[in-house]
């Protein structure tokens, strides 16, 4: 076969790696490496020399790593064989991602189990050339976003999981609020994978959850669903769970005259007939704005019940100011005789 003059890159332009066809090189040999790429030449299966962007000559100066493997003598063009791969470092930013099929998280807040599905999409780039070929290339005579799709599914598919159920835990979330933090979601999936994508020699520039969803005729969705709807109402109108539970017993005793009294026999009536009476107490005072220490007039032209020292009746609005018939002096409800002409009131 003959010697290769000129090696460059010949292959698509969404490969990570390409591996020139032919072997046959020598010291004559000439080596173009493309922008944004390296190159790299193994010898019987080990990554020997790493060259950047440029045109090189495959001198021994040049290949030192493959002369002291091969031993190639100085001077005149000698040939060898050798494998040329090409790394394309250029940012790629839109591999999309996605889970297969839904995978099970427990709610943190409910601990009910919910099958979850997410896609998104992250960015790459090739850091290390070398690793990057070693460690995921292989044998293949190329690879790219398909090959990356297929060995990583299993890693982000795994974070997806851990990495949700982390979060929602740190954040106290349920996952049905998830809809709302995905920037912040995402930021935290990458910061945890990104160790991961390393020990392959890649970077890992971005990684965006763009949509996580849950099957809507799925009983544990439902299940959740509704606690949450219930815990809202619970929220708009004030009272909790326990405090609906006692609510609905006072109602229920309130409704039957035997309960209390049967409950009376048994030691626990007289706790709860308090609590009733408390809970009632309360009501009527809230309502009413009286108390049993409260004083109170009638009014001279309604008859309504007021308190003293209001100065106007509330019901037919008349002025409640008692004055003596007489001399028009101010009196007070308790006084019998006007304190300055001596008139008997009422009289």
């Amino acid at each position: 076969m003959a010697l290769i003059d000129v090696v460059k890159y010949n292959g698509s332009q969404d490969v990570f790696a390409w591996k020139f066809p032919n072997e046959e090189l020598s010291t004559q040999t000439q080596l173009i490496v493309n922008d944004s790429q390296s190159a790299v030449i193994f010898k019987d299966g080990r990554a020997c020399d790493v060259f950047g962007s440029g045109r090189y000559t495959l001198t021994t100066n040049n290949i030192p790593l493959l002369n002291a493997l091969v031993k190639l003598p100085f001077g005149n063009e000698s040939p060898f064989k050798a494998e040329v791969w090409f790394v394309n470092q250029a940012h790629t930013l839109d591999i999309k991602w996605g889970t297969a099929s839904p995978v099970q998280i427990q709610d943190p807040k409910y601990g009910i189990m919910v099958p979850v599905s997410s896609y998104g999409q992250f960015g790459i780039t090739v850091n290390d050339p070398k690793q990057f070929l070693i460690k995921l290339v292989g044998t293949l005579p190329s690879f790219g976003r398909t090959d990356v799709n297929n060995y990583f599914r299993g890693v982000y598919t795994t974070h997806v999981k851990d990495e949700i159920s982390k979060y929602l835990f740190n954040n106290k979330l349920s996952v049905l609020e998830l809809g709302a933090s995905l920037s912040e979601l995402s930021d935290f999936m990458k910061e945890r994978m990104y160790e991961t994508f390393n020990g392959y020699g890649l970077e890992l520039l971005n990684f965006y959850v763009e949509d996580i969803s849950l099957p809507k005729d799925d009983e544990s969705v439902i299940r959740l669903k509704d606690a949450l709807s219930r815990k809202a109402e619970m929220d708009i109108v004030g009272y909790d769970y326990d405090k609906e539970r006692s609510y609905d017993a006072l109602v229920g005793l309130s409704q039957n005259e035997g309960s209390a009294g049967a409950m009376v026999g048994t030691g626990v009536g007289l706790g709860v007939g308090a609590t009733i009476g408390q809970k009632f107490g309360e009501a009527i005072e809230t309502n009413t704005g009286f108390t049993d220490s409260t004083k109170t007039k009638t009014c001279p032209s309604c008859s309504a019940t007021v308190k003293e020292g209001q100065k106007f009746c509330h019901e037919c609005g008349s002025s409640l100011k008692v004055t003596c018939k007489q001399c028009n002096t101010e009196l007070s409800s308790s006084d019998q005789f006007c304190p300055e002409c001596g008139t008997k009131v009422n009289g």
